[in-house]
């Protein structure tokens, strides 16, 4: 009795750490691929009032911000979602903001919430931000992180390594020559970026 209850309760010991392992494996899938999994409904055109463009831009980076420093990830998807529908119901009803109309970091705030959208809406409106930067309204480096996001969305090789994927540089085109493109867009040499990261960049 004694021999079999230590092969059983050596079953258990297994079988419990197995389940562990399974729990942490699927919590950190769950975390990775937490923009998947939270639904927070389709990103809708809302009443806005153009003549408040500022404060509602200025509102909209303060929220972007504030909850990219919390660990909440629903709350950051409905905030998000939230300050999607106001910068697009902004660019759909009153036009693409201008420096001319708001500050700097209004435009900021445009850029970042266009940033972190999904996809669909980065590739609709990446003209408009290409647009601005030719105006001097957005700057290159936006253009460069922007092209990046969208061409890893594509599964295609970025231009100016600003994208990092599974602690990893996403793959690049060209990594020979990349600090002159990076030097174009008014970015730092890819090895002081790469810092950041804790990568050191291997163009081979």
């Amino acid at each position: 009795m004694c021999d079999i209850s230590k092969v059983e309760m050596k079953k258990r010991k297994i079988l419990f750490s197995i389940l562990t392992a399974l729990v942490l494996i699927i919590s950190i899938f769950l975390y990775m691929n937490r923009d998947k999994f939270v639904y927070v409904g389709s990103v809708d055109i809302i009443e806005v009032d153009c003549s408040k463009k500022v404060q509602i831009l200025s509102e909209v980076l303060e929220s972007d911000q504030r909850i990219r420093r919390s660990n909440d990830f629903i709350k950051l998807a409905k905030e998000d979602h939230r300050n999607q529908e106001l910068v697009i119901s902004i660019i759909e009803k009153c036009g693409m903001p201008t420096l001319k109309e708001v500050g700097q970091k209004q435009m900021v705030a445009v850029w970042l919430v266009l940033q972190h959208s999904d996809k669909e809406i980065r590739k609709k409106y990446f003209p408009q931000i290409e647009k601005a930067v030719k105006n001097g309204d957005l700057s290159k480096q936006d253009y460069a992180l922007m092209k990046d996001r969208m061409l890893m969305d594509e599964g295609k090789p970025q231009i100016y390594g600003s994208q990092i994927k599974n602690g990893k540089l996403y793959k690049l085109q060209n990594p020979e020559t990349v600090n002159e493109r990076r030097k174009e867009m008014g970015l730092e040499p890819i090895e002081d970026y790469l810092k950041n990261f804790n990568i050191q960049f291997n163009p081979n």
